[in-house]
């Protein structure tokens, strides 16, 4: 890759299984991997190796699935510590049809079908402080629920209701008979594991769908970011 060098930046995990699942993830991609919190390298320490090295450009794109307060205010902040090396930061992933296609193969993967009407999906993802985060979860599952038969609805693991169990219940009152969680996590993690565990204390032939990456789709859904970013900062 000729050009501002590209930087992905994921949230970062205490389980290890996360930043190695990122790092899968653009292995094929000439981009530097970096974390925001809690793993390492941390995206300012990338950003202050790619300026030592002569770099004055740089391109980040966020691994991130909603516009909550990590994209809105810390990831902005964090580009400021370095001042001196120009970054332009592209949009987040996000509910990009790309990742909703992935999320529903990893569905069928488990062994739900979207065409069963009894079949209940909690679409679960990590839950945040911003409201609108959240409604594009929402709205999510209710869009999946207009194009197919299975009753849908979303959960979150923190910040906001409902949990996994609630949502189940609800699920079960709208006529479900069988269930699955979907995943809205970009890699495994504590979190995933936290909902894993609720949904099989709730329902133990729960089926259940392993997180979006890695996946060459997402991939090339990272250049396309970068490229776009590029051509907008010119």
């Amino acid at each position: 890759m000729t050009g501002a060098p590209l930087v992905v930046v994921a949230h970062g995990s205490r389980d290890p299984r996360s930043a190695a699942t990122i790092r899968a993830l653009v292995s094929g991609l000439d981009a530097r991997v970096s974390f925001l919190d809690l793993s390492e390298p941390l995206l300012t320490d990338v950003l202050r190796s790619l300026y030592a090295e002569g770099h004055r450009e740089a391109v980040v794109v966020p691994l991130l699935l909603g516009r909550a307060y990590h994209a809105r205010v810390d990831l902005p902040a964090l580009v400021l510590e370095v001042p001196r090396l120009r970054v332009s930061i592209a949009d987040v992933l996000g509910a990009d049809p790309v990742l909703e296609d992935i999320a529903l193969d990893r569905l069928r993967e488990a062994g739900a079908d979207p065409a069963d009407p009894e079949l209940g999906v909690v679409l679960a993802a990590v839950g945040s402080s911003q409201a609108p985060a959240n409604a594009a979860v929402t709205e999510l599952a209710r869009r999946w629920h207009r194009r197919y038969p299975m009753l849908v609805t979303a959960a979150f693991a923190s910040a906001t209701k409902p949990d996994v169990p609630a949502a189940m219940a609800k699920l079960r009152a709208r006529g479900a008979r069988r269930f699955a969680v979907a995943s809205w996590f970009l890699a495994p993690g504590l979190l995933p594991d936290r909902i894993a565990h609720l949904a099989r204390t709730a329902e133990p032939t729960v089926a259940l769908a392993d997180s979006l990456a890695p996946d060459q789709r997402i991939a090339e859904l990272v250049l396309e970011r970068y490229h776009s970013t590029l051509a907008r900062a010119a």
